[in-house]
């Protein structure tokens, strides 16, 4: 099946070839959906300038090599070309698209070898709303990159290392390993972090030993490693409690920490001072990315190793970038992280360039997050002004969704298995829905109804489609076409849905996950429009007519749960 804009695009192309010479061939047609017909071509209006001609006459010109054209094509304004296809062409290429398991949707000629870079929670803290965006984001894009056939290798890049862990080794041997464990596993890591940092300030012994673990683990000292993992594996096992909830696709075999770059970071140091790409000022080793400088104009270090001969945030990244490039063999570098670092990672970009270890034939990109915010407009935080734990958010949305549900009749095991899909379902959708870069308001009540641009609303969508079926008394696959779309309703909802697979390739190129969300609410406002007017199971549609309404429901459900997966939102069967 083809996309209708695609095919648009190539047409009009191969049409100002014929009517104006091949070096024409290729400029933008500026295919637009149109409210007076299908699409509007705006060509002839960019075009008119270079050709010195009326935009009308050129627009006539490009209209008569359209002949043989699966449409009708009118001039109007000044020389708007509006296009309307053939509602035959439109059930045609629906019913390839319903027997198409892709659903029109291609793969990517040569495959890639993306690394994503997302969640990344601290170790030594708890999970908190911060690391929300970053995980749903990063698992959309993760997903939707291995459709379309690229090799994906997560990377969650846990905060594992550094100074903080002497103290928190110490408090764990004063607690105990047992109780450490336990409180770590119940998610309290910032009870435990808390009370580390207490003694750390107020007891001058506690702290003397704290500074001696870190040199120790630093050392990689047996006994130090070893608590060490007693603590990292308590924490990653909270850690894959919440993604398990969540359902996002991370497991342990994408941990790649601070810790696992600590090896590589000394050689970092010193291969980039042999190369003369970081130099010593004032007394730390840096990088001078060209291009940046600081409020006083003077170029601005990116500071691999401290003067204090300690290592930073640039330093593991550095290493990363190499090891990603040199030994992930990556081709697209995907970083999924809060906005606020978008000076590191630029000027991050331009030292591995510099270096070398980053060349032009890859890409390597910041998926900018915004912030989360309250109804207030501030930072979303508890009473307290806290972070709130992540945990505690999601179950949170659960305990809303299964009261939503509540008059529903079902028994407790499936109120509760529709409760947890719909919360977890609103969460992400509410998210994803959103340009990534964007700030947005975490409200429950909006993200929980059933109405209106949300993910309960989506998930309603699909389970009223199988509803259908069930009172049509025939499973979903049964439907098998071919689809006609006699009604203007009909028509609407089956052009749309030609446009999910180069949709999707976009949605996957850009890392624009929201748009996909929008192209899923549109689709399902064109159902909900077609389900008014056009009755598929109610008593006098004749079975010819039934069945035709049928497939066009089934490729419908077929869209929605597809992107509904590609962006990690949970599908119930029943609402």
């Amino acid at each position: 099946m083809t996309d209708p804009q695609i095919m648009l695009t190539e047409r009009v192309q191969q049409a100002l070839a014929r009517a104006f010479g091949s070096e024409h061939a290729d400029a933008d047609p500026l295919i637009r959906p149109s409210q007076f017909a299908d699409f509007q071509a705006n060509v002839a209006m960019s075009l008119a300038k270079r050709l010195r001609r009326a935009p009308r006459e050129v627009a006539e010109a490009i209209k008569t090599e359209l002949s043989d054209f699966p449409g009708t094509i009118e001039v109007s304004g000044p020389g708007f070309l509006n296009i309307t296809l053939d509602g035959s062409w439109i059930e045609s290429e629906a019913t390839r698209m319903l027997a198409d398991p892709r659903l029109g949707v291609g793969t990517i000629t040569p495959s890639q070898t993306v690394v994503i870079d997302y969640s990344a929670p601290n170790a030594a803290k708890e999970m908190h709303v911060g690391h929300l965006r970053t995980t749903i984001v990063g698992d959309s894009l993760a997903r939707l990159h291995e459709h379309l056939g690229n090799t994906v290798i997560r990377q969650n890049h846990l905060g594992d290392w550094g100074t903080p862990f002497g103290m928190l080794i110490e408090h764990l041997l004063e607690i105990g390993e047992e109780a450490a464990v336990a409180q770590l596993e119940a998610g309290q890591g910032t009870e435990f972090y808390q009370a580390a940092r207490a003694k750390f300030d107020s007891d001058d012994d506690f702290r003397q030993r704290a500074r001696v673990r870190v040199t120790t683990l630093q050392s990689g000292d047996t006994e130090t490693m070893r608590l060490w993992h007693v603590f990292m594996e308590a924490t990653v096992r909270y850690f894959n409690k919440v993604y398990q909830l969540l359902g996002v696709t991370l497991t342990d075999a994408d941990l790649a920490g601070e810790s696992m770059y600590n090896p590589m970071l000394q050689k970092t140091c010193d291969d980039l001072e042999a190369a003369g790409t970081a130099v010593i000022s004032d007394g730390a080793l840096c990088v001078f990315p060209p291009g940046f400088t600081g409020s006083d104009d003077k170029p601005l270090p990116l500071i691999i190793r401290k003067s204090d001969g300690g290592y930073g945030y640039a330093t593991t990244d550095m290493a990363a970038i190499r090891y990603r490039v040199h030994d992930l063999k990556a081709e697209r570098i995907l970083y999924v992280v809060g906005n606020e670092q978008a000076l590191h990672f630029r000027m991050v970009f331009a030292g591995a360039r510099l270096a070398g270890w980053l060349p032009d034939s890859v890409s390597a990109e910041h998926v900018q997050i915004g912030m989360m915010l309250g109804k207030d407009g501030r930072r979303f935080k508890t009473r307290s002004g806290e972070s709130v734990k992540l945990m505690d958010l999601l179950q949170e949305a659960v305990d809303r969704a299964t009261a939503a549900i509540a008059d529903r009749g079902y028994d407790e095991a499936t109120t509760q298995e529709i409760a947890h899909a719909v919360g977890m379902g609103a969460v992400k959708y509410a998210d994803l829905s959103v340009s990534h870069d964007s700030e947005y308001v975490l409200d429950f009540d909006r993200m929980i109804s059933f109405t209106g641009n949300t993910g309960p609303y989506m998930q309603y969508a699909t389970a009223r489609i199988r509803s259908i079926f069930r009172k049509a008394g025939m499973a979903p696959a049964d439907a098998t076409g071919p689809i006609v779309l006699a009604a203007p309703a009909e028509r609407a909802l089956g052009l749309q849905l030609l446009g999910f697979g180069e949709l999707v390739s976009q949605v996957t190129t850009a890392s624009e996950p929201h748009r996909l969300c929008n192209f899923l609410f549109q689709t399902a406002s064109l159902f909900s429009t077609f389900y008014d007017e056009c009755p598929v199971t109610k008593e006098g549609v004749d079975p010819e007519t039934r069945q035709h309404r049928l497939a066009l429901c089934k490729l419908v459900l077929d869209v929605l749960e597809k992107g509904l997966n590609l962006l990690g939102v949970p599908v119930p069967e029943r609402m």
